[in-house]
């Protein structure tokens, strides 16, 4: 299958990419390598697909549609997976209208663009953000009403619903997929363990808000891989999973899973909870798994095993 992977250069994107190729498939990659985090870490990751076979890389922003029309005619997809998005429920309080223009018209752009072109298939990266404060857990995908708070879910919230627009409208199949707080090798640098681990082996304090609490259902990348590639070949109009480990970690707990894989101690810097954060996000994963077959398997303290042995190797500092 032809399929362009927006986003490719990205954590999820550029593992996705790799495991594309190794299952045969003709991939190109659009990705606008922004400073969101260091584009040399973006570029090393194109690297490490490139050497996972040929693959078509064109540099370029999903908000223009001169740049997304070109990429989709020259290179007429079977499928989109599209994962380019102004990521993080922080920084979208500091920049809400390029959240806006990145996840919602960015989103617009593809769908208009893949309406013109015909492309039979498109896969949507959501979050689990959309369900804002939820009033039960663990979440489903056809709990009401998902009431976001933070710009960044209310985006992400509004992208599923042009692509049920464009499902409807034009028979675009669409799957949506709700991800649950990815982690792994290559994850972004402000992305928590991430950067938890970065302050740790510096011996710096790492900022800690609430009580430590909090819980978040923590996703190994390969569970996250399986589901997207079995979303790519689902049949269906238009559908929402969620992709997640259904195990929701309290911080205290990451914290301590994180201190015995690096081998150091943590130095908490307490601190308020945070506008836009949610209690817990917990994943029911009942639909996915009767649907797509998705069964996640890898438990949290391996995940965080094989994180802090890339970390370790040089490729997180």
């Amino acid at each position: 299958m032809r399929i362009l992977v927006t986003g490719g250069a990205g954590f999820i994107g550029s593992h996705l990419c790799e495991r594309l190729l190794a299952l045969g498939h003709r991939v190109a990659i659009l990705d606008d390598l922004n400073d969101f985090y260091s584009p040399a870490a973006k570029r090393a990751n194109l690297d490490a697909v490139a050497a996972a076979g040929p693959v078509e890389i064109q540099i370029g922003d999903i908000r223009d549609a001169g740049t997304v029309e070109d990429s989709i005619s020259s290179f007429s997809p079977e499928a989109i997976i599209h994962l380019a998005a102004r990521a993080g429920v922080r920084p979208s309080l500091e920049q809400p209208l390029l959240y806006e223009e990145t996840n919602v018209r960015g989103t617009l752009v593809l769908l208009e663009a893949a309406r013109k072109y015909g492309v039979a298939k498109f896969v949507f990266a959501s979050s689990s953000s959309v369900y804002g404060v939820a009033n039960r857990v663990p979440f489903r995908e056809d709990d009401h009403p998902n009431l976001p708070i933070s710009p960044y879910a209310a985006t992400k919230l509004a992208g599923e619903k042009l692509c049920f627009t464009y499902a409807h409208l034009y028979g675009i199949r669409t799957v949506c997929l709700r991800f649950f707080t990815v982690y792994g090798p290559r994850q972004r640098p402000d992305l928590a363990i991430h950067k938890f681990a970065r302050l740790m082996a510096a011996g710096k304090p790492i900022p800690f808000f609430g009580d430590g609490r909090t819980g978040r259902d923590y996703t190994y990348i390969d569970d996250i891989l399986a589901g997207v590639l079995a979303a790519l070949d689902y049949d269906c109009h238009y559908d929402i999973f969620n992709l997640g480990n259904s195990h929701p970690v309290s911080l205290n707990d990451m914290v301590k899973t994180l201190e015995e894989a690096l081998g150091c101690k943590a130095i908490l810097d307490l601190q308020p909870e945070q506008p836009g954060d949610v209690p817990i996000t917990f994943a029911d994963i009942s639909k996915s798994g009767r649907l797509l077959g998705y069964s996640p398997k890898t438990p949290f303290a391996e995940g965080i095993r094989r994180f802090a042995e890339w970390f370790r190797n040089g490729w997180g500092v």
